[in-house]
Formats: structure tokens, sequence, C-alpha cells
């Protein structure tokens, strides 16, 4: 299979219906988000969130209800914008046996993947004990009832491990494929940690990165340079890359991967956008599900790096984050930023 170029991104359709103001558009996101919910331990304070203890500082995000609910529902947006797929890498099913979701959060990929490789062992690790196996649930009830939201089944091939990927890797066996999504401000040597990821990959097993670039943009000048959410996506990206934890790894993964060692890359670029404002009915999907978690994730995405690296107060960065809420929900404003999706083969 020849490397492939990421293709250039197609400008996305705006729905001339979409126009509503600030109220409305609340409602909407309110009725969307009405049946999210998870659980949580107690984890030290900082900002008013709850952080991992586990390699203290090394995770720029919370950890909390309130953050986990976010993840599941960009897990929900990332499987609508990649076509209700879970992962791209063309891996045959029937001959993976050990597959690897790196950060996996609250789990949910390696619980939903699990169908698709039934046979496999599927690990999943994390900074945080966060997954269904580690916090307090009601029994599971009997089959002849609905399970509830808490009630989380961990399918027999899932486990969850608590591990930094960062430090060396210690697995008794190579994978077959590994998974890695959604590390921005995570990681402080990507070169490193790809190395590791082909290294405990056996022959002929697959790799999959999706990542963003998360620089705001508009295709139509929509959004202005000197707009607050022009302006806070700009400043974010500026102190995770001076902290050394970069929150744009997506447009470095192709080189990277190539240097490790990787055949056959191949990369997809697509672009998501932040609201409802598309005309295409998916993409109007991943906009609302983006914006929603946008909204709910400002806090997270911002306190520490505000805070910490920039010497702001709490009280400085409500103010501005309120200006960002309004400019975010502003009609007219088309938004986006890009996801890729590269993936890999380990040599024969």
């Amino acid at each position: 299979m020849a490397n492939q170029e990421a293709q250039p991104v197609t400008a996305i359709e705006i729905d001339p219906q979409e126009n509503d103001a600030d109220s409305a558009l609340d409602e909407r996101l309110t009725a969307y988000t009405t049946s999210l919910s998870s659980s949580v331990f107690d984890y030290p304070v900082e900002h008013g969130r709850t952080y991992h203890s586990f390699r203290a500082g090394s995770y720029q995000l919370p950890n909390d209800e309130r953050e986990m609910g976010r993840l599941d529902l960009t897990h929900y947006m990332t499987f609508r914008a990649l076509g209700d797929k879970l992962f791209l890498a063309p891996v045959d099913n029937d001959k993976v046996h050990r597959v690897l979701d790196i950060g996996t959060g609250t789990g949910i990929w390696a619980i939903d993947v699990a169908e698709t490789f039934p046979a496999a062992e599927i690990i999943g690790n994390d900074l945080s004990p966060i997954q269904p196996q580690w916090y307090p649930v009601d029994p599971l009830p009997p089959p002849s009832t609905t399970p509830t939201n808490n009630t989380p089944r961990v399918p027999p091939n899932v486990k969850f491990e608590i591990d930094d990927v960062e430090s060396p890797w210690a697995h008794p066996a190579p994978f077959d494929y590994i998974f890695c999504r959604y590390m921005v401000a995570c990681i402080a040597s990507w070169p490193r940690l790809i190395q590791s990821i082909h290294d405990n990959l056996r022959p002929g097993g697959w790799a999959e990165f999706q990542d963003y670039n998360f620089q705001f943009y508009s295709t139509d000048g929509t959004l202005s340079p000197t707009s607050p959410a022009y302006t806070w996506a700009t400043k974010l990206l500026s102190l995770a890359d001076r902290i050394g934890r970069t929150a744009s790894p997506g447009p470095h993964l192709e080189a990277w991967v190539h240097a490790a060692g990787f055949q056959n890359v191949t990369v997809k670029k697509l672009p998501i956008p932040v609201g409802p404002w598309p005309k295409d009915p998916v993409l109007k999907e991943v906009g609302t599900c983006n914006l929603i978690q946008m909204l709910n994730g400002l806090e997270a995405f911002s306190m520490r790096l505000l805070c910490d690296a920039d010497g702001w107060s709490e009280e400085q960065v409500h103010a501005f984050l309120t200006e960002v809420r309004k400019d975010l929900k502003r009609p007219g404003v088309h938004a986006q930023y890009d996801m890729y999706v590269v993936c890999g083969q380990r040599a024969e």
C-alpha cells in the first residue's frame, strides 16, 4: 500500500436555517445531553475540579464526573465523524488477538470495540482509575431487566490498567493493534511514545492515531482572529507548547509515524465543525456534539494552563470564558478545526 497524503479539506456547506439565538440554542443543547451521566472517585481538587494523582501534572485535564461525560460525548462525536466507525486501520479482525487502547479515559472505546474483536484480549490503560471496573456501581440487573447508566457492562475480554505510557513498557507479549486517540496536551515526547508503540507491535501489526489540530478557523471569514474564541484557542495552544505538551499533535503525526519505522502509512484529515451550522445532517450532529463538549469543557481546558502556566486568577479565567461561550454560540460564526487519523503498520 502506497503512502497517502492528507487530502485537502472540502468546505462544509452551511445550513441557512441555522440562526438560533443563544436561548434557543441553549435549550437544544440541554435537550441533547439529558442522558449523559457517569461516576467517579474522590481526587485532589484544583480550581474547583478533581484531577488524577498518579504521575500528577502529566495530564492537564480533570477526571471528574463532568469530564467523564464530556469524554463519552467526544467519543460519540468522533464515531459519527468517521462514518460510524470506531477505527480506520485495515486490520484483519480474525488475526487480532491482543489490542491496546492507550489513554482509554472512561474505557468507552475499549468496551465498544470488544464486539468487533470478540476473541481478542483488549487492554485499556490510563492514569486515572475512572473506568467501570474501578468505581462502585449497582449490581448488574437480571437479564430480563434493562441496564441503567449506572450499571456499565464490561465485556469479559476487556480489562483496564493504571499505567503511564511514557514510562518503559513491560507488556508480556506484543500487540496486534494499538489505538491512540485524543492525547492532546498529554504527551511530553510524541516520538518516544510512537516508537514504544511500534516496538510493542507484532510484525505486521497496526497502530492508529486519532488526534487534532485545535487551531480554530473558518473557511468563510466569519471567525475573526480578534474574536474571543479564536483568541482562547490560540492562547491555549501557545501555553501547551510552552509546557512541552502540544495541544495540536495532529499535523505532526504522519512524520512521527514514518520516523518510528512504520510502513503503509495512511492519513485522513477531517474538518470538525463547532456548532450545528453545517447543512449535512451528519456534520450537523457532529457540530452539535462538538459545541456541547466545548462549552462543557472550557474550564477543564483552561484552568491549569491559564492559572498555573500563565498566572491568571480564577476570576479572570471565568470572565474570559464567559466571552468565549458567547462567541462560540454566536449565530453566523462557522468555526471548525481539523482531526487527523494516521494509521501505520509494523514491517512483517
